[in-house]
């Protein structure tokens, strides 16, 4: 059942820069759009409508994701926009069968089901559907496994996806961005900045500029669609920009004269992230990066085991001697159990359990030594681009404690890692040293008395 929607067209008035992407997505000439506009440029106004027209054209499950479920309902369900009307006062009240505000369903006249979700419960709130469309609202900011699953999806239905963000940083939205210039049969791609929209005045950016509501930084990102700036806030951005001017995030390969170590954060619900580096003279070389959630400490240890390195020290969190509920047994002597030992003492993990303060400004400080290897770490230096304060939106600042996203896992094992560099030998003791040139000049006989060697040890 097709409706008309001439009444629905008489609301909503779009602006001339967003004609293209209409026209494009009416048309159907591609399943895949990419919007990147600035802030306030009307993005989750026009994808709405485009969701809403793609329900009333087509019987079937429409989605409309927000990083989570509770931004949702705040953005779209509950949400005025500045011509004083609600989101769901695009939807004629003639068309609408019923609302669930509980779930943010709305059933259509025609049969359609729109509903608002997160990417942060997509995973189990997706079973038993069949989407024909989604729209991914501030994608830079959502759960990228949301689209990874969906995809499959979409593809079987025919469907079509619309991911409409500004920029926050090199993250998962600065991949897809590049994948789908790479693909311009499959994407429709649209990256615009203030200038093109023209929809605020130069004059209320200065003055948000001059009052210092805004940082440069801020404006670039956020009106002018920058990646290049990172993420306001970011602990880690500018050094990791600084590494990369130097060279020194590129190939970095695994050296097997020198012994390998680990650090560890270890969560269960959470992510656990391992990262694997040497220590050469004064240099940190990072080679290595495994990161998965919702697997027991078996999975991790039998993948550090299953690598061809030599090791020398293993490091986690200072909470590893926690007993695990229901066996009586600490993650520590549950990992020695299995072949992994952990550096402890007393009991604990020789990190020193230090403010997440002090433990940044560590990691700060070892950046100068430090190298990673760009393809086997990724996944880590997307976490260390985007590890940020958290921003505390009544009061407008920033708090000084990070946020708690997919970035944490990552930087936190990098904490520990630096953290636990005093305990990390990276040279050899006067006795080895000693028993090296022994062994170089006697062989087999090193461990003899100087007596009985063949040179009588002259």
């Amino acid at each position: 059942m097709r409706v008309e929607t001439k009444i629905h067209l008489n609301k909503f008035c779009p602006r001339p820069y967003q004609y293209k992407f209409i026209s494009a997505f009416e048309n159907k000439l591609f399943k895949k759009y990419l919007l990147i506009w600035p802030r306030r440029a009307g993005k989750d106004v026009v994808a709405f409508n485009m969701l809403l027209r793609a329900a009333l054209d087509n019987v079937g499950v429409y989605f409309y994701l927000l990083p989570t479920f509770s931004q949702g309902r705040r953005i779209i369900f509950d949400s005025i926009t500045n011509t004083g009307e609600r989101f769901l006062d695009y939807i004629p009240k003639e068309l609408i069968v019923s609302i669930n505000t509980q779930e943010m369903k709305i059933k259509l006249i025609n049969g359609s089901l729109l509903q608002v979700l997160g990417s942060d419960t997509f995973d189990t709130s997706i079973v038993g559907t069949n989407p024909k469309g989604i729209v991914w609202s501030e994608y830079a900011l959502a759960d990228s496994r949301s689209y990874s699953l969906a995809r499959p999806i979409l593809a079987a239905n025919q469907g079509f996806c619309i991911l409409i963000s500004t920029p926050r940083g090199k993250n998962s939205l600065w991949e897809l961005y590049n994948i789908a210039l790479n693909f311009p049969e499959e994407w429709f791609v649209e990256k615009l900045t203030v200038d093109d929209t023209q929809h605020i005045s130069m004059q209320e950016i200065e003055k948000d500029r001059a009052e210092g509501t805004m940082s440069d930084d801020l404006i670039a990102q956020e009106y002018y669609t920058s990646f290049q700036f990172g993420v306001e806030g970011a602990y880690y951005a500018k050094y990791l920009d600084k590494m990369r001017l130097n060279n020194r995030i590129g190939d970095v390969p695994w050296e097997g004269g020198l012994r390998v170590n680990t650090a560890w954060d270890i969560g269960y619900r959470d992510s656990t992230a391992i990262i694997w580096y040497q220590i050469a003279g004064q240099t940190i070389r990072i080679i290595d990066y495994y990161e998965s959630s919702k697997q027991g400490l078996e999975h991790y240890i039998n993948v550090v085991l299953s690598k061809p390195y030599t090791y020398s020290k293993h490091f986690g969190p200072h909470d590893l001697s926690v007993t695990e509920w229901g066996s009586g047994i600490s993650r520590i002597e549950k990992a020695r159990d299995l072949g992994l030992k952990f550096e402890i003492l007393d009991g604990r993990s020789v990190v020193p359990n230090v403010s997440i303060e002090d433990g940044i400004e560590c990691v700060r400080s070892s950046f100068s030594k430090m190298w990673i290897d760009e393809k086997n770490c990724k996944q880590l230096i997307k976490c260390l681009e985007n590890y940020r304060q958290e921003f505390d939106i009544k009061r407008q600042v920033y708090k000084p404690q990070p946020l708690h996203n997919f970035a944490s896992h990552g930087a936190d094992a990098l904490r520990y890692l630096c953290l636990s560099l005093p305990k990390t030998r990276d040279g050899l003791s006067a006795q080895e040293l000693d028993q090296r040139w022994q062994q170089s000049q006697f062989g087999n006989q090193a461990s003899m008395p100087r007596f009985f060697r063949d040179d009588n040890g002259y």
